[in-house]
């Protein structure tokens, strides 16, 4: 299990559930190291796809990680992100980790917000593919009903099946096969308890190691030696739980 992933230098732009100690930053990241990969992580709490694409700030925070070292979490007017493209020249990734959909799915609305999830989507697609850096899409897990974010599993299956046919390039990992409805607890209807979180960064971390796309990026363009960059200075750090989205 160890080098499973060996070669492999992961860049992850993530959301609120990247975004605190004892969330998938730790737990799918710890599990992805254990498996022989670098990887670098940046959150961006309460904002869209689009955010990476300019510095811009977002809403509840932002929070970064390199490799196994402390989450750094920036709140207020200086948590901006920085745009994919310089992440792409501090880490330089031989694939990039999206992983984003539960603050894009308006769980609050009646009809969920199609045309804008397009354009955000295909903004940072694009932008991707213009990078020609293989990558992946995480689509949001089941969490539970209810809670302040309103969330029901309806809403969260129609997202996963329609982010699934708008993030080409990336190859799309839909959560909700990893779990049952409900299976792990949250504390907010989205974002999971200590053990929900081991349990889905468990699952994630298996399934991972197993894509063939991540085998073929890692034999198409080995990871650079040297350690993981130092996470930027202005990347987010973890949030009080019950905050993030």
């Amino acid at each position: 299990m160890q080098s499973a992933l060996a070669g492999l230098s992961l860049l992850v732009l993530g959301d609120s559930h990247w975004f605190s100690q004892g969330y998938l930053v730790t737990t799918l990241q710890d599990q992805l190291i254990q498996r022989g990969a670098r990887v670098t992580s940046y959150a961006a709490c309460g904002a869209p796809a689009s955010v990476w694409l300019t510095a811009r700030v977002a809403s509840c925070g932002t929070a970064s990680r390199a490799q196994n070292g402390p989450v750094n979490q920036v709140r207020g007017g200086n948590a901006r992100t920085t745009p994919i493209a310089e992440l792409v020249q501090q880490v330089r990734p031989n694939v990039i980790a999206v992983s984003m959909g539960d603050t894009m799915a308006g769980y609050v609305q009646r009809q969920m917000p199609r045309d804008n999830i397009r354009d955000e989507v295909s903004a940072l697609t694009d932008r991707i593919k213009g990078l020609g850096i293989p990558c992946i899409w995480i689509g949001p897990s089941w969490g539970t009903e209810g809670g302040p974010y309103l969330k029901t599993f309806d809403r969260v299956r129609e997202m996963n099946e329609y982010l699934a046919t708008l993030v080409a390039p990336c190859t799309y990992v839909d959560s909700t096969r990893l779990s049952r409805p409900g299976e792990w607890a949250t504390f907010d209807g989205q974002h999971y308890t200590n053990d929900g979180y081991r349990a889905y960064g468990t699952a994630l971390a298996t399934y991972i190691a197993q894509m063939p796309e991540i085998r073929a990026a890692i034999q198409a363009r080995p990871a650079q030696g040297g350690p993981a960059p130092a996470a930027n200075s202005n990347a987010p750090a973890a949030p009080a739980q019950g905050q993030r989205r």
